[in-house]
């Protein structure tokens, strides 16, 4: 007779946390409660956060970009960049990177000291011999991969000799399918993209030799990463842990017990959750935020969370054919109070920033999504802002009015 294994029974929470206190946690520890660290600056948001998605749609701008924007306010552009990728210039000695881009949640900036722990990645890249693009000669296409950068310092797939084949944009090259297969296992390196181009590198020359190194063991690279993505959250369920760097619900139940996160309860969350033990030793007060939110913010980038949290239900339209779309193209919410009180589908003509499409849950989110317009506007170098469309004409009116109104 087979024995039935028993589920690792649960430890008994340390504490009960209400829906609001959970809330409340969730954006103190996303940096969107209290008073902004604007001497840590963006290099500080993208420790803190553990991960910053990346993403081709720019629309104010690009979502690397809206995640410092939202937390420190009207950052310049330029120097959001210059933090993430401390480019040197050409005649500079290589400065020691800030950051790499490799994948996470998604394809992510990270922290540079998150190196090693995503060598558990590395490994199972490796392990599985290719990507979904195949080598006609791995050996020969790496090796000439390596040569060059070799030789020649940090390029792009262009300088490499081109990413397609002349077909469709999955079409790649074989230098292309060797470069990024390089970058999977960890021979390159992503410290930088020069006009959105991913420029490469040697690990071995761009990683700094402290970290550069493979001796974690999966089990410790997964405790790291849920460790961080506790904090970088506050409080959270094994789902959210797991979906923060991508990792498994299995991987997350090995390590979650020494991760150092303690076990609690949430009011209506009906399912077990962890929570960073700092966040905990304080009630979460201060100033809340009032911005507009990239899709792709680690806020609200896992959806289930975002509804169980807020009760706001958001999904990315981009990939709607425009017919079936509700609230827009690029539709960012709209974060006010502590809420989720309205969103927005932004767009640029010329020196005015266009709001497309406007919805808000009622008469109080008036000001906050002007005030947001307003900051936003003059963020990116608009000096006007026009409302197009709204599902409330009543709101619409009061808007424009308010608009007008702080534009005196």
């Amino acid at each position: 007779m087979t024995a039935v294994t028993q589920p690792t029974p649960l430890p008994k929470p340390v504490t009960t946390l209400s829906r609001d206190d959970a809330r409340r946690t969730a954006l103190r520890a996303q940096g969107l409660l209290g008073a902004p660290d604007r001497r840590a600056g963006v290099r500080g948001v993208l420790r803190h956060l553990g991960a910053v998605q990346l993403d081709t749609i720019s629309v104010l701008a690009r979502s690397h970009e809206l995640v410092p924007y939202a937390r420190l306010g009207a950052v310049g552009r330029p120097a959001v960049e210059a933090a993430y990728w401390g480019a040197s210039p050409v005649s500079a000695p290589a400065a020691r990177p800030h950051s790499f881009e490799y994948w996470s949640h998604a394809a992510c900036i990270l922290p540079i000291e998150e190196w090693p722990h995503f060598a558990f990645r590395r490994r199972a890249r490796r392990a599985r011999g290719h990507r979904w693009h195949v080598m006609a000669d791995s050996e020969r296409s790496c090796a000439a991969v390596l040569d060059r950068l070799k030789a020649d310092g940090p390029l792009t797939t262009s300088e490499l000799g081109g990413g397609r084949n002349g077909g469709e944009w999955w079409d790649w090259s074989e230098t292309k399918i060797a470069v990024e297969w390089l970058l999977d296992t960890g021979e390159v390196v992503c410290t930088e993209r020069r006009a959105w181009k991913r420029v490469y590198d040697l690990a071995e020359r761009a990683v700094p030799d402290d970290l550069l190194h493979d001796d974690l063991d999966d089990a410790e690279c997964i405790r790291r990463l849920v460790a961080q993505a506790g904090a970088a959250m506050g409080v959270a369920t094994r789902a959210d842990l797991a979906d923060y760097h991508r990792l498994k619900g299995e991987q997350v139940d090995a390590v979650v017990a020494d991760s150092g996160l303690v076990p609690v309860e949430v009011e209506g969350w009906g399912k077990p959750a962890w929570a960073d033990p700092a966040a905990l030793t304080a009630p979460p007060r201060g100033r809340h935020r009032t911005t507009l939110l990239s899709p792709f913010d680690s806020l609200i980038w896992d959806r289930p969370r975002t509804e169980r949290i807020f009760g706001f239900t958001h999904r990315l339209e981009a990939y709607v054919p425009r017919p079936k779309r509700i609230h827009g193209y690029f539709a960012m919410p709209l974060l006010a109070g502590g809420q989720l009180v309205g969103r927005v589908d932004p767009a640029r003509e010329g020196s005015t920033l266009v709001a497309r499409q406007v919805s808000m849950g009622g008469p109080k989110a008036i000001t906050p999504m002007a005030q947001a317009l307003r900051e936003a506007a003059t963020w990116v170098g608009c000096d006007s802002v026009r409302v197009e469309r709204c599902d409330d004409p009543k709101l619409a009116a009061a808007l424009r009015t308010e608009l007008t109104h702080m534009g005196d």
